[in-house]
């Protein structure tokens, strides 16, 4: 993705990052849910409760992404109440 400001961008190009965000953190959730159980099965069989620790690694990874969707939102939710208040 390009390194654009947001407040550069149209409401059409936001809607598409904020839905290729969205996918793209729904996806790595269900991947890390797969991967967090198969490595607590791992913890469990080998009592190596050391691998606990890669746990918050994980989700500390999606952070990035979670706060420029938070960004997305916010910037749709102004341009929608300006175009209504222009009304």
């Amino acid at each position: 993705m390009k390194n654009n400001k947001l407040s550069e961008l149209s409401l059409t190009e936001l809607n598409k990052q904020k839905k290729q965000l969205s996918g793209l953190l729904i996806g790595g959730a269900i991947l890390m849910l797969f991967l967090f159980g198969a490595l607590l099965y791992l913890i469990i069989k080998k009592q190596n409760f050391v691998l606990l620790a890669v746990i918050p690694g994980c989700m500390l990874a999606w952070l990035p992404v979670a706060i420029k969707l938070s960004q997305l939102n916010t910037e749709i939710k102004l341009r929608g109440s300006e175009t209504n208040s222009g009304l």
